[in-house]
């Protein structure tokens, strides 16, 4: 963190946005590469969920037993402190939560409830999407429905109102995602498979929308919460994994797959989308502000549908080209509804909108 303290406020701003947009662009269009089986994918959305998991957890697990050990030895201080203010005091040594072997630096109960959402159904239900639909719906239902999911269940869950302005920007969202979903789970009749993809992109972004809002409920900050989704899928999927893919369950190409292709699924979808771009987007947060940050982000429905025209040689229609519209407005109706509130309690919860 040294590195961005040199350096003005502007430029890590800019190269912060820089990297968060081209990471999430690209998380789309690859991960549309690596699961299409017309594109001779080898690895299987199970075996890339876990390559993700195996590149995040080589740097978070990490981190986050250092996190768990230094939190310890700051609230034994400050346990020390004060109990050495009150003479002959025998209170306890406090000691910091954790949770799964130190790895954790939150509640078990909390991380397995936001690892569930944003660790392990997340992965599952994004990358088995690409195996049918193509990378532009992605663009539309995955980043472009996270406002519209986050905003009812904020309703439901933080009991927050929706403003007129806030309302229209959902009703576009929603349209949108009509225009691109409603067209393929019509085509279902004539025997497509795309609306299966379709509804597993719409289904992890209310997973993932579930796990910003209750990351949002406990208050939790931007490393802690990113850490402990990440020892939580280190713990559930990999055993679950290797044993039904072990007895054949579950079908699975990760031993069979060329090395390179593991490694690199690793460093893009593990170290790329989930550790580098979580602190990216801290730090676009902590310069730029809420509201000038999620207009950045806004760039990416366009960005990764161009991206697959370009990369991927994928067609756009009439109604994906109306949906992306449609989407791109709502989110910009939904920044101007926001109140500006302080930086630093967003940047504490810069995850909740991530890849």
């Amino acid at each position: 963190m040294q590195f961005f303290k040199r350096l003005s406020g502007r430029t890590v701003g800019i190269t912060s946005a820089v990297i968060t947009v081209v990471i999430w662009t690209g998380f789309i269009v690859i991960a549309r590469a690596s699961a299409d089986p017309a594109r001779g994918a080898v690895l299987t959305p199970f075996d890339i969920v876990l390559a993700r998991i195996l590149g995040a957890g080589l740097v978070l697990l990490p981190w986050g037993w250092w996190l768990v050990r230094r939190d310890t030895a700051r609230a034994r201080e400050l346990a020390s402190s004060k109990s050495g203010a009150v003479a002959g005091s025998a209170q306890p040594v406090s000691v910091a939560q954790s949770s799964f072997f130190g790895l954790s630096p939150l509640s078990f109960r909390v991380t397995a409830i936001t690892g569930i959402f944003g660790g392990v159904l997340y992965g599952m239900l994004a990358y088995s999407g690409f195996v049918d639909a193509p990378a532009a719906h992605a663009s539309v239902l995955l980043p472009g429905s996270l406002p519209l999911w986050t905003s009812l269940l904020a309703v439901l869950v933080l009991k927050e109102r929706l403003t007129p302005v806030r309302l229209t920007g959902l009703a576009l969202i929603l349209v949108g995602d009509l225009m691109v979903g409603g067209a393929s789970l019509l085509r279902a009749f004539d025997g497509g498979s795309v609306w299966r993809g379709d509804l597993c992109f719409m289904a992890g972004a209310l997973c993932w929308s579930s796990y910003s809002v209750l990351a949002r409920r406990y208050a939790l900050d931007a490393v802690r919460a990113t850490v402990a989704i990440t020892v939580f899928a280190f713990f559930s999927f990999l055993p679950i994994y290797a044993v039904l893919a072990a007895s054949q369950v579950l079908h699975s190409n990760f031993m069979l797959a060329p090395l390179r292709d593991i490694l690199f699924q690793m460093l893009f979808q593990g170290m790329g989308s989930v550790v580098i771009s979580g602190i990216t987007f801290t730090k676009m947060i902590q310069y730029f502000g809420p509201v000038r940050t999620t207009m950045f982000t806004a760039i990416v429905p366009g960005s990764s549908a161009l991206g697959a025209v370009y990369f991927l040689g994928e067609p756009l229609s009439w109604n994906l080209w109306v949906g992306l519209a449609l989407v791109t407005c709502g989110i910009m109706f939904g920044v101007r509804a926001v109140k500006p509130i302080a930086t630093k309690k967003i940047a504490d919860n810069a995850y909740s909108t991530g890849i």
